[in-house]
């Protein structure tokens, strides 16, 4: 029965991005439809496994990473040049309809919650918070995808991408504003936060679904894309006053932070750098010369050069690496907010409080000279540099760039330069042409 439903709504997922005329004709009856706990807690495993891994994909679009493996550049060069217009059949597309399959389960149990049979009610109400929590978290990843960055001038009134906000088949989605979608993000959030109530998952392999403190993180994270400074250090402390723990690189038994089994872990939804991109792309040399000596990251997050000269990223390949957010990313958010509030003295002890784990204990002494000396505007690059290293290769470079000052980026791939100019139109992706396809009324 489990699989049966799946299916149906699978099918009246396609029907909404196809473009079906009616839905009544696979419409599911009375016998297929969840009913219970259990049977609802099925259907939102088979959402969380569909979260699409774009935004490791996006990161060949940053300076990070390059196609190093050639039989892939038919696949993956077109990102890496910046080449939205290409026509080639081979290029991988940036996800979509998986996006709003994610989306469709959401809402399906948002608007069915009252009817949920054989569960506690706070069971149910976690269960209904998750719900409102991917709804916020996958429209937050689709408009920092295909819409302008909320942060550019202008962007707010721009349009971005469609709110999915119910199960009704038959309407005609239209694209939303970007202030639009923030909105609606933040207000999904707030309404998951009245509902969660789980504070943390005894079985580690659950923490793919969300609790309590995911809401004030990923809160933190949309505050700083908005450049809401205020909210976003508000929401990160609050994180932090509740877990703090780091994985400490001196120790011989850390862990890489971003392992779904990671001390640091808060949620590990997303499966960021898959096979298929660990197998195709190497380090940008240019990349690599971010991390100074002592800094105890190049080890562990790089791979020894290979036969080609070129090191490969150890942070993805398998299914371990899951991660959406993590309480090193929360120290980030919290020194950035603070300095760009010119609360120097917090935004320097949170940014040296991660340091402190990740180089050796001379290297630290230096790093911790030069940022005590720091003004805001060295700080504050200094940090966004740090987030660079970090975060390395987990999702967040290519979003930093755009919500940032969208820096120029050149690239040599094969002997020929490529350009990303300041502020380029190409920091925003096109929608996927198989999207507008089905749905011209997209290109409005």
């Amino acid at each position: 029965m489990k699989k049966l439903y799946i299916e149906i709504l699978s099918a009246a997922i396609f029907c909404l991005i196809a473009g079906c005329d009616r839905f009544l004709d696979i419409q599911p009856t009375g016998s297929v439809i969840p009913t219970t706990l259990s049977e609802y807690r099925a259907l939102w495993l088979n959402a969380c496994t569909t979260v699409p891994a774009n935004r490791g994909l996006a990161s060949l679009g940053a300076d990070e990473l390059f196609v190093s493996n050639s039989k892939d550049k038919d696949r993956y060069s077109a990102i890496e040049k910046w080449e939205g217009t290409t026509t080639s059949t081979t290029t991988v597309s940036f996800d979509w309809a998986n996006y709003y399959e994610v989306l469709f389960f959401s809402n399906f149990i948002i608007e069915h919650s009252g009817d949920i049979k054989e569960g506690k009610k706070t069971e149910i109400e976690q269960l209904t918070g998750e719900a409102y929590l991917m709804r916020a978290y996958i429209h937050f990843t689709l408009v920092n995808l295909f819409g302008q960055p909320y942060t550019k001038d202008g962007s707010t009134d721009s349009k971005a991408i469609p709110l999915r906000m119910d199960t009704d088949l038959e309407k005609v989605l239209t694209r939303n504003t970007v202030s639009e979608v923030y909105a609606s993000v933040i207000e999904d959030m707030k309404s998951a936060e009245q509902l969660l109530n789980v504070e943390k998952w005894d079985d580690v392999s659950l923490s793919y679904r969300f609790t309590k403190i995911c809401v004030p993180a990923l809160l933190s994270r949309v505050y700083l894309y908005m450049g809401d400074w205020k909210n976003a250090f508000i929401e990160a402390e609050k994180v932090l006053e509740e877990k703090n723990v780091l994985e400490d690189f001196k120790d011989k038994e850390f862990m890489l932070p971003n392992h779904y089994k990671s001390v640091e872990a808060l949620n590990s939804l997303e499966y960021t750098i898959n096979g298929d991109y660990q197998n195709a792309v190497s380090v940008l040399p240019s990349f690599l010369k971010l991390y100074s000596k002592g800094d105890l990251r190049v080890e562990a997050f790089f791979a020894p050069e290979g036969e080609d000269g070129n090191r490969k990223s150890k942070k993805g390949g398998n299914l371990e690496f899951r991660s959406t957010i993590r309480t090193g990313e929360l120290y980030l958010n919290s020194a950035e907010a603070a300095a760009r509030t010119g609360n120097l003295t917090v935004a320097r002890k949170r940014l040296l409080q991660l340091m402190e784990k990740r180089f050796t204990s001379d290297a630290y002494i230096r790093h911790k000279s030069l940022v005590e000396n720091m003004d805001k505007e060295t700080l504050i690059a200094e940090i966004l540099q740090e987030r660079a290293r970090e975060l390395a290769f987990e999702g967040h470079r290519w979003f930093d760039l755009r919500r940032t000052n969208r820096p120029r980026i050149e690239k040599v791939l094969d002997g020929k330069t490529y350009v990303l100019e300041q502020d380029d139109p190409r920091y925003t992706l096109q929608l996927p042409k198989e999207a507008v396809y089905a749905n011209p009324g997209l290109n409005n």
